[in-house]
């Protein structure tokens, strides 16, 4: 994004106003956040920590409000469309503002993949012999369908998919509830239930705790994407409200399922193959309950990274109109004002999580999910940078962000603890390292360009 583009947006925006109420904000919040990351991927950090994993989700909760509190003061003090990565810009340079669009753009790429693995594995659920690339490739197609379909009526879709993601976490809450009370037969008699010991809550020591940490703060994923969507607000000052008010209900909703779920079931019993919400209801005789909550998540978990696929399409024509993508990547179809180029490429990135379920059934899961979560980090800590160098910030927020830093710093190192999940580490090592790589290349380009603008005409 160069600087003229931003003046640009600034004339445009400080001054317009949304038609969102903070509340609605917070809805829209909890619906674009919760998915197949919170539905299966808590899975990953419970089988790695244990109980403990419901300190993780609080720890992620306020490395979650940190961000977000700080890139809200930043909407309030200069509303931009372009969010972030325009505050990313306007702290350290163009150079920030490139990367740190591609880097959300590989984000959210891997994101994708990680929810389409998900959704082939929850369908084996009901048809456990075909094999998982299969399932990718029939959801990848879908997804690039209604796509192609256009974004009309698409808002009200994803409010009541919002509803059926929301409904299912509390259908859990309340059958894991009456089934605790005794009031559905069945269960295990070697229930763990609530630990009495810090060996208990801590069974695989430090070292499980802080690789678990990663899957709780992706289960908070989203939060940057309500901050572009803090534009749309009546009143831009509402926007610190709606997130803490988002916050405070998901982070209640995610404990206390994750509560249940840990003194029903041991941990060990958890598996990337299924829920472990519907793993810990699985020995009570509730027979509907396992395919009506693997339902309700394939259609959340569907919406989600169809939501995701118009993101990231949007989003790299975007970068390309601000210079910093090819301008093929600016072209739209006559019909229905298609991003084609962008779409193609945001499905040849589907098509390799397709080839990659393929080659690592077994594994890709979980790779995806954590390379996706660490560079999720990355972006949020591009966040709290730029608050940091643009913002007057008191000792107070200036501690919070050092304290965000850390927490941030604290996940990704996690991964590095767990050899089950360490290669995703890697694959995001490696997507930063492309990305950095361009980015000079880029600094080399715009120097020279704008070299040559300062040469006076023979």
């Amino acid at each position: 994004m160069n600087p003229s583009v931003g003046k640009k947006k600034k004339e445009k925006t400080s001054g317009q106003g949304g038609e969102l109420k903070w509340w609605q904000l917070s809805l829209l919040g909890i619906g674009c956040t919760i998915g197949t990351g919170y539905f299966l991927g808590s899975g990953l950090g419970i089988r790695i920590t244990g109980p403990s994993m419901v300190i993780s989700f609080l720890l992620a909760a306020a490395g979650t409000y940190i961000v977000y509190h700080l890139l809200a003061m930043m909407t309030t003090a200069d509303p931009q469309e372009g969010s972030f990565c325009f505050y990313a810009e306007k702290a350290f340079g163009r150079w920030a503002g490139f990367s740190c669009g591609w880097n959300y753009w590989s984000s959210k790429i891997l994101i994708m993949g990680s929810q389409l693995t998900a959704l082939a594995i929850l369908s084996r659920f009901w048809f456990p012999n075909i094999p998982l690339w299969i399932f990718a490739a029939i959801y990848a197609v879908l997804s690039i369908a209604v796509v192609l379909l256009g974004t009309k009526g698409f808002d009200k879709v994803e409010n009541i998919l919002a509803v059926t993601k929301t409904a299912a976490i509390m259908m859990f809450i309340i059958l894991a509830a009456v089934a605790l009370i005794g009031w559905v037969h069945g269960g295990s008699d070697n229930r763990p239930g609530i630990p009495d010991s810090l060996s208990a809550f801590f069974p695989a020591g430090y070292r499980g705790f802080w690789s678990s940490l990663i899957y709780a703060f992706f289960a908070y994923g989203g939060i940057e994407t309500i901050g572009l969507m803090s534009m749309q607000l009546k009143d831009k000052k509402d926007a610190p409200k709606a997130g803490q008010v988002m916050l405070i209900m998901l982070t209640v909703i995610y404990v206390i399922s994750i509560g249940f779920v840990i003194t029903m079931v041991s941990y060990e019993a958890i598996t990337e193959k299924e829920s472990p919400f519907v793993t810990a209801l699985s020995q009570y005789k509730l027979p509907f309950f396992p395919h009506v909550f693997n339902a309700a998540i394939l259609t959340a978990g569907f919406s989600t990274m169809t939501a995701s696929l118009f993101a990231v399409t949007n989003l790299l024509v975007t970068l390309a109109k601000d210079g910093d993508a090819p301008r093929i990547f600016r072209k739209k179809l006559k019909f229905r004002s298609l991003p084609l180029p962008s779409l193609a490429l945001a499905a040849a990135g589907l098509t390799a999580s397709v080839v990659t379920s393929l080659l690592l059934p077994g594994k890709i899961y979980a790779y995806i999910t954590t390379a996706a979560g660490i560079l999720q980090m990355y972006n949020w800590g591009f966040i709290i940078l730029s608050a940091y160098k643009i913002l007057k910030l008191k000792v107070k927020e200036k501690g919070l962000s050092i304290a965000g830093l850390l927490l941030l710093v604290l996940a990704v190192t996690g991964t590095i603890m767990e050899k089950s999940i360490r290669l995703g580490f890697v694959v995001s090592l490696v997507l930063v390292a492309l990305i950095s790589i361009v980015t000079w290349i880029m600094t080399r380009v715009w120097k020279k360009s704008a070299s040559n603008h300062k040469q006076p005409a023979p």
